[in-house]
């Protein structure tokens, strides 16, 4: 069982390189316009999304979290933005971010700021209710959990330059 696990790991980081690889070919030619999903915020986004799958890998045992609301409130946040991502990615692949009520850019950061504040939250209580005695937590926490810890900052960062980026295409013309 773990073989496929590993299997399938292993062929999502593949992915990604090859993935990371197009979007720099694809910026590094000169004189031609390139897609969302060929920019930084566009990279940002397979990145998040990507971080999301691996969380979920790391706490498919919901012995973990089901305790606790704090943690429940954690994996709804993956969740969320992990599903909302997901279709920012396919509106931009598809070819459907005309069809949204407001512009495109303004959607980005909205969903940005709502990201942003729902990893905030979940950057703080995940670590303390995995961690810390006094709220349950085991004390030691095992390799899994303090992956998830790690890796919900790291989605927190990415989300955070993904809305400044987002920010600065709604709120600075040039």
């Amino acid at each position: 069982m773990y073989d496929y696990r590993i299997a399938a790991t292993v062929f999502s980081c593949l992915a990604t390189v090859a993935y990371l690889g197009e979007v720099i070919l694809s910026k590094a030619r000169p004189g031609e316009v390139a897609g969302y999903m060929a920019t930084a915020p566009g990279l940002m986004k397979v990145c998040q999304t990507f971080v999301a799958c691996v969380i979920f890998i790391l706490v498919s045992n919901p012995v973990s979290y089901k305790e606790y609301p704090p943690l429940q409130w954690c994996m709804a946040v993956y969740c969320i933005c992990f599903i909302l991502s997901m279709a920012v990615v396919v509106m931009c692949v598809g070819e459907c971010t005309g069809c949204l009520p407001i512009s495109f850019p303004k959607f980005l950061s909205g969903y940005g700021l709502l990201a942003v504040a729902m990893y905030v939250s979940a950057t703080i209580l995940w670590p303390l209710y995995q961690f810390d005695d006094q709220y349950g937590g085991k004390g030691s926490g095992s390799t899994n959990e303090i992956a998830v810890a790690v890796l919900t900052g790291l989605n927190l960062l990415l989300y955070l330059a993904d809305l400044a980026y987002s920010a600065k295409l709604v709120f600075i013309s040039v």
